[in-house]
């Protein structure tokens, strides 16, 4: 017998108000107030291995990039962000995607980081603020979707603590290639023991003067 939700009255929208950590701020995307830095910032990446597995990119030049993200903010829906260091300086992209508010589902998607972020306090910061951000408003559900083959989203997304759930074959088509998707999520009733990790993991006593972590994330759960 299916499960009751008692009281069920669905979920407000995500917030466009910025979320403030420890280590980063994640704010609305602004094509024409970020798209220099994160063409700077992710053109680091000499290989476009982080776009490998994207829908889209990588982009021959800055002017294509940045009608790119024009058209992520017009997308209607959905909500793209800007990561910003606590300079204030993008370094990553990130979005709340098929957002469902009448049965409380929500995806955090379409992320990319640069390589300057990438491995660093913040790269776990910002998955927090968004996911703590939905559950406080009362979703049920928040999803990760991935190419399976891109072991290191999956690796990221069953690292934080999402449940691997399952593998939608030849889901797309995505430059010529078929994609199988892994999907994964986190519950509401799961969320209390991954944010109180979270939490411990994020702290100052977590990490060594050098900046290196002290405990795995993992082992906190």
């Amino acid at each position: 017998m299916a499960e009751k939700v008692e009281n069920w009255k669905g979920c407000p929208p995500p917030s466009k108000e910025p979320m403030i950590g420890q280590y980063c701020d994640i704010v609305l995307l602004e094509p024409d107030k970020h798209f220099e830095a994160l063409w700077e910032e992710f053109a680091a990446d000499k290989t476009d291995i982080d776009w490998k597995y994207f829908l889209v990119g990588p982009f021959p030049n800055i002017e294509l990039f940045r009608e790119y993200l024009v058209k992520n903010t017009t997308r209607r829906g959905d909500i793209f962000y800007t990561i910003l260091n606590k300079a204030g300086r993008p370094l990553g992209m990130a979005s709340y995607l098929n957002v469902v508010p009448q049965h409380g589902c929500v995806e955090v998607g379409h992320i990319h980081l640069s390589p300057r972020m990438q491995r660093t306090a913040a790269s776990t910061e910002y998955l927090y603020l968004m996911s703590k951000h939905v559950f406080d408003l009362g979703y049920r559900r928040l999803e990760w979707k991935c190419n399976a083959l891109n072991m290191r989203s999956l690796n990221t997304a069953k690292r934080f603590g999402f449940t691997f759930e399952a593998i939608f074959r030849q889901h797309f088509v995505v430059k010529g290639y078929n994609r199988d998707s892994a999907f994964l999520s986190i519950i509401d009733k799961e969320w209390s023991a991954i944010e109180k990790a979270a939490r411990q993991w994020l702290s100052e006593e977590n990490f060594d003067e050098y900046g290196r972590q002290l405990k795995r994330l993992q082992d906190l759960r």
